[in-house]
């Protein structure tokens, strides 16, 4: 019997160091997989940290969406945004967004009544359902709050013809869910506009500006009915050129305009002219002119800007006339995006294009001011079904208008660039700090 609780004894004491070593094993090994996986955690960790990101860790909740992830969208990861300055994003698609729009022409006043195909009875609205969307990252929804503190005290203008016009009023509409600008406007010509938001000390302009360099009317009507222009090609347009001093962040763009007829000057004299029908003066195309005026208006930014201003060039964005040019009967009635496999940028578009590229290149190697790209030739590209068209206007109108396939319904695809430039003036102000 003795013999018996002794063996006994001797089993119970060596089942308890069996036990005693598996547990510490496995501590061990949970203590390993701790530290080379953060993400294995314990569920009060895992509640905690649902808890500061506002994700729901019940199953009641599963189901619901945080409002503040709605109306704060730059609380997203920013290697996902393409925050991290790795992602081009400029490559990529539109994708179905059925969060938009983010205003409409009820809720914004600052929509050109051209550009306000809501109004005008555009019958479809898928156009307003997509969003650019870069491959390998997200870009953030354009958040109205974010923006304006980003430039808070800071003042900004957009530069160019009446497609940068579009974009400063799309911007105005995106920013309106926030602020209401104040018009401070020195004139009541509205092709040069002020803005200013008071809560925020932010100043917004725009100056028109179609060629970016100086020009002058030469004749009202001309052979096409669109007039005819000198165009002073190594001159600066000192409408804006006298002012850009002052801003923090000019945005320049120009393209359509360079088609029209014209007569071009350098150095004080005629050197060639597009269609104008003056005798002994040559030929030259829209390329010509197009090259020079980029040239000519980004090195007054390189002489006349601040130390610390940053200019942003917007590349071109075609037009989309199907069946003729906008004086042929060319009309835009698509209805949904390309596919980036679906179309392919050519012709005088892919060489405007180009020379917006070199002349870029070219003013960023002097290397006196900062100067971006915003390349959304692709994005725009791929948007033939976010045109106006004959939505500018009622249809019995006493209008001399054209189908309009060049400019953008508001609310419309020109709001993603609203995205576009939050994120370069993140990155801008994320690398001066």
């Amino acid at each position: 019997m003795a013999l018996f609780s002794s063996k006994k004894g001797r089993h119970k004491n060596q089942l308890r160091s069996i036990v005693i070593l598996s547990t510490a094993i496995l501590l061990i090994v949970v203590t390993l997989l701790h530290r080379n996986h953060p993400s294995i955690q314990d569920h009060s960790s895992v509640s905690s940290l649902n808890s500061a990101a506002n994700i729901p860790s019940t199953a009641g909740d599963a189901g619901k969406t945080d409002d503040r992830a709605l109306n704060h969208p730059a609380e997203m990861d920013n290697k996902k945004n393409g925050d991290d300055g790795k992602c081009d994003i400029f490559t990529g698609e539109w994708i179905p967004n059925p969060e938009a729009p983010y205003y409409t022409n009820m809720t914004c006043f600052e929509i050109h009544e051209h550009q306000n195909c809501m109004k005008y009875g555009r019958p479809d609205t898928d156009y307003l359902k997509w969003r650019w969307k870069p491959n390998g990252c997200d870009l953030q929804v354009f958040d109205p709050h974010q923006f304006l503190d980003l430039l808070r005290g800071k003042k900004l203008a957009f530069v160019g013809d009446s497609v940068g016009r579009n974009q400063m009023q799309s911007l105005i509409c995106l920013l309106s869910r926030a602020e209401y600008p104040m018009d401070i406007s020195p004139t009541a010509d509205y092709q040069f506009k002020r803005y200013k938001y008071r809560k925020h000390n932010f100043t917004l302009s725009y100056y028109w500006s179609p060629f970016l360099v100086r020009y002058t009317e030469r004749d009202s009507d001309g052979p096409s009915h669109t007039g005819v222009f000198n165009l002073y090609l190594d001159e600066f347009d000192d409408k804006w050129t006298s002012e850009i001093g002052k801003f923090d962040y000019v945005v320049l763009n120009a393209g359509h305009w360079f088609r029209r007829i014209a007569v071009y000057h350098e150095n004080g004299g005629i050197v060639g002219c597009r269609y104008c029908g003056l005798p002994n003066v040559s030929f030259l195309p829209e390329t010509y002119p197009y090259r020079l005026g980029f040239r000519t208006a980004l090195r007054a930014l390189n002489q006349l800007q601040k130390p610390d201003a940053v200019t942003i060039l917007r590349t071109f964005a075609p037009p989309h006339f199907e069946g003729g040019d906008w004086n042929e009967g060319g009309n835009c009635v698509r209805q949904r995006p390309f596919r980036s496999d679906e179309t392919r940028l050519d012709g005088m578009n892919l060489e405007m294009y180009k020379i917006q590229l070199e002349e870029f290149r070219g003013a960023e190697k002097e290397g006196k001011k900062k100067m971006r790209l915003m390349d959304t030739t692709l994005a725009m590209q791929l948007r033939p079904d976010g045109h106006p068209s004959r939505y500018g206007h009622w249809p019995n109108a006493n209008v001399s208008l054209y189908n309009d396939c060049v400019h953008w319904c508001l609310p419309g695809p020109i709001d993603s660039l609203g995205d576009v430039l939050l994120h370069m003036l993140k990155m801008e102000v994320g690398n001066a700090t």
